[in-house]
């Protein structure tokens, strides 16, 4: 019951005897019905850069928008369309296909393919195979905003999510259809192939390097700076004034940034967390001790100012503790600033990071508040989040982000502080991508 597979010319036929090419990873992409399939083709290239075997399954409605041919002709394996082929059955082609991958990709994941998977349906090929797979599965969701925010396909989405499936958020922007935006876009192929290697690193098969002995990884010979947690300003010995930021969303990017190939220095405040693996870490308590710590890391490609800094200290603190007693008045606390991390580091000049990213926690009026800081702070982007105490935001472990650039407003719907941490890196790798020199050739 495997389908038709289409071969490229050249290709070999599926056990025709001859060995299996030798590779570090498979993936099996199933290429859904919709406009954005287009970037599959993209995402089939980077993936065999990185020396990746990709065997495609391309739906009925897949077939409308890229043909068998032209992601044939990428892969230079088999294309599979159909789910009853008599010589591909012969050794039940479609339940090999869905075990010899270290990986299943549903790109673009319909609302339809969606609902099958949630279902249980195997009535195609596609279906049929994510059915009979013992393996991780990725999911990346492509389809009007209307149709992914409709009850049925969130209840869809929950259910593929509690059954273990890893489903991505859909960007936000705007639709093929005229007059249509919102969630709903395929992620950008550097948040696919950032997400793909991050479920292959975390099954124990990390993304190798290139032949010619570069890393494949998007930031790889890149250096990231990252703040991150609270700082601690004392008051005296045993008393200090700090905020709620728990440092999960500064590590969280450290680990990401990590993972993308970069070398990664983190420079944290006080924070219940351990030490991201293979990151370098600075530790520090206070806003001034932060700002040295900052300059003693420069240079770096890639500054990101996660830290909730705390904007005031005490002008004079005490040596030792101050003791309340009867006949005392209350002590008054003489408050100066601290000095800007982010505005120092923006600032135009000899060792400035080619990106500099500053975060905002506001209260209210989050994205105009973030407008104003990305221009008095000097920041290429603002990554802007509402941290009022009913979005369990400051401490929890979920984010609902805006980035703000001179390119306007960009928002993302709530995810885990990990996933915003992939997608962020990924964004930025696609952002880096776009201006290094070859880029322009």
């Amino acid at each position: 019951m495997l389908g038709k597979a289409r071969r490229p010319r050249g290709a070999a036929p599926l056990n025709c005897g001859e060995p299996e090419p030798v590779t570090d990873k498979r993936i099996v992409l199933i290429i859904g019905g919709g406009i954005a399939a287009y970037k599959c083709l993209d995402l089939i290239r980077r993936l065999k850069e990185r020396r990746v075997r990709v065997r495609a399954v391309l739906t009925r409605a897949g077939e409308q928008f890229v043909t068998p041919l032209s992601v044939g002709a990428l892969t230079n394996e088999p294309v599979f369309t159909n789910l009853f082929d008599l010589d591909a059955e012969r050794e039940i082609g479609h339940i090999r296909l869905s075990r010899e991958a270290d990986l299943i990709v549903v790109a673009p994941a319909t609302a339809d393919l969606i609902a099958k998977m949630a279902g249980g349906h195997a009535d195609d090929l596609a279906s049929t195979v994510l059915m009979a797979t013992d393996k991780p599965v990725l999911v990346a969701p492509a389809m009007n905003p209307r149709m992914w925010l409709h009850p049925a396909t969130q209840r869809n989405v929950a259910q593929l999510r509690a059954d273990g499936i890893r489903v991505l958020e859909p960007a936000v922007g705007e639709m093929a259809e005229r007059g249509e935006a919102g969630a709903g876009r395929l992620p950008e192929v550097p948040e696919l192939l950032a997400a793909i290697e991050s479920m292959l690193a975390a099954a124990g098969a990390s993304v190798a390097t290139t032949p010619a002995g570069h890393s494949a990884r998007p930031l790889a010979g890149l250096h990231v700076l990252i703040t991150s947690g609270p700082t601690h300003e004392p008051i005296d010995p045993v008393r200090y004034i700090a905020n709620r930021s728990s440092g999960k969303q500064g590590h969280a990017v450290a680990a990401a940034a990590v993972k993308a190939g970069a070398r990664v220095t983190l420079v944290s405040g006080p924070v219940a967390l351990p030490d991201p693996a293979g990151v370098d870490v600075m530790h520090v308590e206070t806003a001034a001790e932060m700002l040295d710590a900052v300059r003693e890391a420069l240079p770096a490609d890639i500054g990101i100012f996660a830290a909730a800094v705390a904007d005031w200290r005490v002008a004079n603190a005490e040596g030792e503790k101050i003791k309340k007693t009867a006949s005392a008045r209350t002590p008054t606390l003489s408050l100066v600033e601290n000095p800007d991390i982010l505005k120092t580091i923006a600032t135009p000049k000899a060792g400035r990071p080619r990106l500099v990213i500053g975060f905002a926690a506001e209260t209210e009026n989050v994205t105009e508040y973030a407008k104003k800081k990305l221009k008095s702070k000097g920041a290429d982007w603002i990554v802007a989040n509402d941290v009022s105490p009913e979005t369990g935001v400051m401490g929890g472990d979920r984010n609902a982000i805006h980035i703000v650039s001179a390119e306007g407003v960009e928002s993302w719907p709530d995810m885990s502080k990990t996933e915003v941490a992939e997608r962020l890196v990924a964004r930025i790798a696609a952002h880096v991508a776009n201006r290094r020199p070859e880029a322009a050739q």
